[in-house]
């Protein structure tokens, strides 16, 4: 049972990386907001504060919370379309500065649009001073949030770097195409030479078991490890089709030589199963594909 879960589990985060990133930042904003939340309402009950109920300070810190949730996306394309750069320092802090601003202006309109319906519901009223000590409590903690989700964001991207490295394609022999084929459709590479924590390896193509689509590159999938490449799904399968790869998933392809079985669902999807004893997802939509490919061979 535990096995079938953590295999469950180890599928779904190599097939649904951001979803499952997001599902861990919502666990933990949920978390942090109900411990605010929590320490609030004991402060105003030492302060002997009698005008706030009980359900306020969680609706203030859950709002909070649902508010960040909705506007990371946009922080986290910020941060991946503007890199940071030592060059241009202070052009640099200037324009993290808006962005800063701009996040704490949405993160708290977003706030006070869930919070006053609630407030008017139970016959209260939810006030909110502009441009005042108000904002300038507010900011205060947005700018700092802002720094914490850029420095985590740039961490795990440098961590992710160099636990996975990165790869570049080795074209057969002298690395030259033949005259009968157009520019467009070059040969299936033997190799792929991989860079990964500062060392080179050598991957032969037809060791590759499975691929799963990663933002800008591609995993490849041998003998339980995983290296990177950075290309498209599209183009690296068009790439390795004579070599027996076809796509079997929005995000996923697989080396139709190394499938041992396949196990289908009531839902017309399946689960490819894997000389390796691992197994990734089939969609219905490519099922009947996946077919002609593993009945060819």
């Amino acid at each position: 049972m535990t096995k079938n879960v953590k295999m469950t589990l180890d599928s779904q985060l190599r097939q649904h990386p951001v979803a499952c990133a997001y599902a861990v930042l919502s666990l933990f904003l949920l978390i942090n907001a109900t411990v605010n939340a929590s320490s609030v309402w004991t402060d105003l009950q030492r302060a002997a504060v009698t005008d706030t109920a009980r359900w306020e300070p969680f609706l203030w810190e859950y709002s909070s919370a649902l508010s960040t949730l909705l506007w990371c996306p946009l922080l986290f394309w910020w941060f991946t379309r503007y890199p940071l750069k030592l060059a241009q320092f202070g052009r640099q802090l200037l324009c993290h500065l808006a962005a800063s601003l701009m996040y704490a202006l949405l993160h708290i309109i977003t706030m006070i649009v869930l919070r006053q319906p609630i407030y008017h519901l139970a016959g209260g009223h939810y006030g909110f001073e502009p441009l005042t000590a108000d904002f300038v409590y507010e900011y205060r903690k947005d700018a700092w949030a802002y720094v914490f989700f850029m420095c985590c964001f740039y961490i795990a991207r440098f961590i992710h770097s160099r636990l996975t490295g990165e790869a570049h394609t080795l074209d057969q022999a002298e690395n030259t195409i033949p005259a009968n084929l157009t520019e467009d459709r070059q040969p299936a590479p033997n190799f792929y030479l991989v860079k990964k924590l500062d060392k080179e390896f050598l991957l032969a193509t037809t060791d590759i078991e499975w691929i799963e689509a990663n933002g800008n590159y591609v995993n490849l999938h041998s003998q339980g490890r995983i290296y990177p490449l950075r290309a498209t799904l599209s183009a690296t399968i068009l790439q390795l089709a004579p070599l027996g790869f076809c796509r079997i998933h929005r995000s996923l392809a697989v080396n139709v030589n190394k499938v041992v079985s396949v196990q289908y669902q009531s839902s017309g999807d399946g689960e490819v199963h894997l000389q390796s004893a691992a197994k990734i997802g089939l969609s219905r939509r490519y099922k009947e594909d996946f077919k002609r490919y593993w009945q060819a061979g």
